[in-house]
């Protein structure tokens, strides 16, 4: 009797060491086996706080075909469960549940970008993120003295603090992260060169730069022409000139700005109107890049006062008024 006891003991137990690694083979070829793809990529997303089931769940709700039981066994064996990382992922066909499991433990993101163009208003930037897919909005109703505020800057207005530059980030990042590693950008920049400037200029202090980088930017896209623009516009502080540029007027007519200015136009008086008033106007007109800053600290040194465009892309520059009204007749009235 007791060595049948003791031979169904054994049968027993060899019985459940088959069963268990059978079990554990089926497990192991399920976690390294691709899973079921309805969509090719799956992109999906996991909030700050959820669980391993909830992650499954939101596997299956974009179209990955997973169990949520050997997905949350399978997380907790291995000890993943508490690596788990909020974030946008990608899974490709071909993946298993654990190569997309070591993926979200190991914060391997989905990224996306969005690029910020040199000339761009504020304005602009704002809608530029509010229009992008993947930019989580959190700046709805706040203003610029809230947003300056909360960036913790002391300006006038937020223009011109952004770097223009290609950002790359995770899904879901929010407006202000992005806003705040583009100002952080510019001010970096911005405290980098302004040791090295040309000590004649006649700016007074970083944000007077990025003032005049702002309208260098907006002057001009010809690489060769921003140094000597730059120097035209030092020309006219130090005479005490007021610089007559077009961006600022348009900057300062806002909405009413059709696409052309009129005469009446340059001599109605705001802020920004270099025209009506001598000197900087009291903020940028547009993020200004790394060339255009580098021009506003270190100008041309000539004679030049006046400049005009030569309809390529370039400028033909003056000494005096009857050189540049000649310019004017020939490049913009078209007479010889």
């Amino acid at each position: 009797m007791l060595k049948i006891i003791k031979s169904l003991l054994v049968w027993s137990v060899s019985l459940l060491f088959v069963f268990c690694a059978a079990v554990a083979g089926a497990a192991w070829y399920w976690a390294t086996s691709p899973a079921n793809m309805q969509v090719d990529p799956a992109d999906y997303r996991i909030e700050t706080g959820t669980g391993v089931r909830g992650v499954a769940r939101a596997m299956n709700e974009a179209g990955i075909q997973i169990n949520e039981d050997l997905f949350v066994i399978m997380a907790r064996l291995s000890g993943r469960d508490v690596l788990l990382k909020a974030g946008a992922y990608e899974a490709r066909q071909g993946d298993s549940p654990w190569v997309m499991l070591e993926r979200m433990a190991s914060g391997d993101m989905t990224q996306t970008r969005i690029t910020l163009l040199e000339g761009w208003t504020y304005k602009r930037i704002r809608e530029a993120l509010a229009e992008h897919p993947d930019v989580r909005q959190t700046l709805n109703g706040v203003d610029d003295a809230q947003l300056l505020e909360k960036l913790g800057v002391n300006y006038p207005s937020p223009e011109g603090l952004f770097f223009p530059d290609t950002y790359v980030f995770t899904p879901g990042t929010s407006d202000f992260d992005i806003l705040r590693r583009a100002y952080v950008a510019q001010k970096s920049l911005l405290e980098k060169l302004w040791p090295q400037r040309n000590s004649d200029i006649p700016l007074e202090t970083p944000y007077q730069a990025l003032i005049m980088a702002s309208i260098i930017e907006k002057e001009t896209g010809h690489a060769a022409d921003r140094d000597r623009v730059s120097g035209v516009f030092a020309n006219r502080l130090r005479l005490g000139m007021p610089l007559q540029t077009d961006p600022t007027v348009i900057y300062g007519m806002g909405e009413k700005y059709q696409g052309r200015i009129r005469k009446r136009d340059l001599t109605t008086d705001t802020p920004w109107n270099t025209y009506t008033r001598n000197g900087l106007p009291p903020t940028p007109i547009a993020s200004s890049g790394r060339a255009a800053l580098e021009a506003a600290l270190n100008p041309e040194s000539h004679k030049y006062l006046y400049f005009v465009s030569r309809g390529d892309g370039t400028s033909e520059f003056s000494e005096n008024l009857r050189a540049h009204n000649r310019a004017v007749a020939k490049y913009i009235l078209g007479r010889d």
